[in-house]
């Protein structure tokens, strides 16, 4: 069985940096495309950022630019470093696969607030 874990959220400031991470486990993470996505209260789950397999990158255009997705196939670890943070990317952000089907994980709160 497919788990992902992320860790990572927190609360900070605006313009300040933030790390994330998703350990994943129970698949072969070196096949696997992942996805980063975000929801925030009141609005849809929307897609922030993809890295393909091997190794290609989308991003969203609220993103581009301040994020940057990447994965450490040796650890099954995704990661998603977010720079200069904006009230707008307050969200709880997922981990997200298809691997048969579709696999999240539970979720890590970000907010950004003065």
């Amino acid at each position: 069985q497919v788990h992902l874990v992320e860790s990572g959220g927190a609360l900070v400031l605006p313009g300040e940096s933030l790390r994330l991470s998703c350990k994943a486990s129970g698949m072969n993470f070196n096949i696997a495309a992942m996805d980063w996505y975000r929801q925030a209260p009141g609005k849809q789950r929307e897609l922030v950022a993809r890295i393909t397999s091997a190794g290609r990158t989308n991003y969203s255009e609220s993103v581009q630019g301040r994020f940057t997705v990447s994965r450490n196939n040796a650890r099954r670890t995704l990661y998603l470093e977010m720079n200069d943070l904006e009230p707008e990317d307050t969200a709880a952000y997922y981990c997200h696969t298809y691997y048969g089907r579709e696999f999240w994980g539970p979720g890590t709160q970000v907010t950004v607030s003065s």
